[in-house]
């Protein structure tokens, strides 16, 4: 779809006054480029200038879908009473934090260490040598909800700047140096063992929903590397609760209005315990590890709802998530206009909610039957909303499922809804590429192809890498840039970037078996313990050395809405070793393991992730290597057989050319010998490279599976 110009709130601001972030290619910064703040971006002029002008330094970081982002921006960045005090008092530096991760990363174990909770937008106030002193998230322009109101804060904190410099400047210090003690992670023997697996299942089953589904109270966020946990834990310890708290989740979730009914894709989370009222805005990061756990699901159980609920994720993000040249933008807004007479008028989920007259008129002779299947309520089925913003409409959820007769009929309504609602104002999209996140729908595509016999998802897959490695990627240093808008690729990769990527290429590999993906990937893993790893103490930093505007190197491990950037490079090394049959990448990964045995030990819930990653290490993978030509009568039964069903340590190396077979005989020498008879496809299934006997019938290998 075509990209739309940041929102901007405040049409006199736009007139009036222009600041240093107009310069910037990130959308969030764009969208304070016409505040009467004076915004600068983060980097050594801002610095030289606080300390020039012997000014604290205010930091704000957001993004630009964040819906309290924009509260905050209408209630006090586009003031121009706050706006003085600011500009007075301080230098304002604002921070895109899904363009700088290890900037937002550093600040927010501050705000979290010092008030308990964290969140965006986030408020820090830095000496000028960037080191914080006070912090915490959306403040209200004046004392409202038991908060203090922002200007006052920052009267109060200029005051103390001037009249209590010392005792600002050791609280500083001192909060720097256990800022410091807290993220030390070091090689540690002796803590791993599978009680942290049966640890992280008991946590998880102690805060699931068995009426609901999911794991904690309202409001529930999905959370993938949970369900990434758990099914696995329930394959290797033949723990069927495990998968049902993951199938119970995913049907919920898919039920309710969390759920966009209408054009596919999950919105960010529900703000009750029933999946119904959203927090409408879509990540992309979501859509990817959500597709996934739908997919592992229908591997699983081979429900075809699981596979359909797939499918109309990876649909939206074609339709509505893709760049022309390949590659996936980052995110839709929540908000969006209401009356297109009022364009500065928004509201929350107004682009996916309707009133039952709308509707009528729409759908007409129909409208009942399908307000019968997706809860609609002639007054709204919104039972508690204090802001008002639903009220007189409906969030379309599945109320029951759809009878076979009736499909027909529903499919035309939501053909007709879809078709209405482009005639509404969509949300803003942030149309930045970031190489993580692509990296995370990479793998979804990839495995979506091979499950779902999908040759689309395929290509979308390669269109996307292809985009990375020609825009964002110098195969000569072998480095990868994070970021990529309009033209312009900048900011170096992180550790999540190259971990995140580097798995999508191999999943790429195994679903179109181009030689190429996986030769990268080995590049790109070389490249990533190069920058990243710490070789003393193991694991990886989120950076590489030498920003000096970093108060830390940190070893980020906590998996949350996306996984840590340790717990998928400990992964992706695990996989490439047998790939490659490299020592060094089985090392490296067992070491960081290692370091963050005692982390697993005393919060296995807080590193799903990594516990995936354990897994993988300490079980036997299963490689399945299939000689002979490409397009051997046999090749489609064979490879239906291998991708159709789940198998978490799997690893599927195709020997389809000379070039092939030389690649990996270099590196694994038993690949030398694996050959086939004739223009068919043979199988090895090996543990370790301890092979059965190879088989070219299907119902050998089906057993060899098993």
């Amino acid at each position: 779809m075509d990209s739309q110009p940041p929102t901007s709130y405040n049409k006199t601001s736009l007139l009036m006054h222009t600041n240093k972030l107009a310069l910037e290619k990130s959308p969030y910064l764009l969208q304070h480029a016409h505040n009467p703040v004076n915004w600068v971006p983060w980097g050594e002029e801002a610095f030289a200038q606080a300390r020039a002008e012997d000014k604290p330094i205010f930091l704000s970081i957001g993004y630009s879908t964040c819906h309290w982002c924009h509260v905050m921006e209408r209630e006090s960045f586009e003031s121009d009473a706050i706006a003085a005090i600011l500009n007075e008092h301080y230098i304002a530096i604002k921070v895109d934090r899904e363009e700088r991760p290890d900037v937002d990363r550093i600040y927010m174990m501050f705000v979290q260490a010092t008030t308990g909770a964290g969140g965006w937008p986030m408020s820090v106030w830095l000496t000028p040598e960037l080191k914080p002193f006070f912090g915490g998230t959306y403040f209200p322009p004046d004392n409202r909800f038991g908060r203090p109101g922002f200007a006052s804060v920052l009267n109060y904190i200029s005051q103390a700047w001037t009249n209590e410099r010392p005792k600002i400047m050791e609280s500083g210090e001192s909060v720097l140096a256990e800022l410091k003690k807290q993220s030390e992670v070091k090689t540690s023997e002796g803590w791993l063992d599978d009680k942290m697996l049966e640890d992280g299942f008991n946590i998880f089953r102690r805060s699931h929903d068995p009426r609901l589904g999911g794991f904690g109270g309202a409001p529930k966020f999905p959370r993938p590397s949970v369900h990434n946990f758990l099914i696995r834990h329930a394959a290797n310890a033949k723990n069927k609760e495990a998968l049902g708290m993951v199938l119970l989740t995913l049907d919920s979730m898919a039920k309710g209005g969390m759920n966009d009914q209408m054009g596919g894709g999950f919105h960010r989370y529900s703000v009750d315990e029933r999946w119904f009222v959203s927090h409408f805005e879509k990540m992309l990061y979501d859509q990817a590890q959500l597709a996934v756990s739908y997919i592992e699901a229908f591997q699983i159980m081979h429900d075809p709802t699981h596979a359909a609920t797939a499918r109309t994720i990876f649909e939206y993000v074609l339709r509505d998530m893709e760049h022309k040249g390949g590659g996936f933008y980052s995110a839709e807004d929540a908000d969006s206009v209401v009356d297109p007479a009022h364009p500065h008028e928004k509201g929350e989920g107004a682009f996916y909610i309707w009133s039952k007259a709308e509707l009528d008129q729409i759908l007409g002779a129909d409208s009942e039957l399908f307000g019968k299947y997706f809860g609609v309520e002639p007054n709204g089925n919104v039972a508690s909303d204090p802001q008002g913003e639903f009220t007189g409409k409906n969030i379309l959820f599945l109320a029951r499922p759809i009878a076979d007769a009736d499909k027909p009929v529903i499919a035309a309504c939501q053909h007709k809804l879809m078709e209405a609602r482009k005639t509404r104002v969509r949300p803003h999209l942030d149309d930045k590429v970031l190489t993580s996140w692509n990296g995370l729908m990479l793998s979804a595509f990839s495995l979506g192809a091979q499950a779902l016999n999908e040759p689309r998802y395929t290509a979308a897959a390669k269109r996307a890498a292809d985009f990375i490695l020609t825009n964002m990627y110098d195969a000569t240093t072998r480095t990868l840039l994070r970021r990529y808008r309009e033209g312009d690729a900048a900011i170096h990769g992180f550790l999540d970037d190259y971990s995140c990527f580097t798995n999508g290429l191999i999943d790429l590999y195994e679903a179109s078996f181009d030689l190429k993906y996986l030769t990268t990937a080995e590049a790109l893993a070389e490249k990533m313990m190069e920058l990243f790893e710490d070789k003393e103490n193991g694991g990886f930093f989120s950076t590489s050395a030498g920003d000096t505007s970093l108060l830390l190197r940190m070893k980020e491990d906590y998996d949350g809405a996306e996984p840590s950037g340790n717990s998928m490079a400990i992964l992706l090394l695990l996989r490439l070793a047998q790939f490659t049959g490299r020592a060094d990448f089985q090392a490296s990964a067992q070491k960081a393991l290692e370091a963050f045995g005692p982390r697993l030990r005393a919060a296995p819930h807080s590193l799903p992730q990594m516990l995936v990653a354990y897994q993988f290490s300490k079980n036997k993978p299963k490689q399945i290597v299939l000689a002979g030509p490409a397009g051997a009568p046999n090749e489609a039964a064979i490879l239906a057989a291998v991708r159709t069903r789940f198998q978490a340590q799997r690893t599927i190396i195709r020997l389809d050319s000379a070039e092939a077979q030389q690649w990996f005989s270099k590196r694994i020498e038993a690949m030398a010998t694996m050959s086939t008879t004739g223009n068919t496809i043979t199988a090895y299934v090996c543990e370790n490279y301890t092979c059965q006997l190879p088989t070219n019938d299907l119902d050998a290998l089906v057993k060899l599976l098993e």
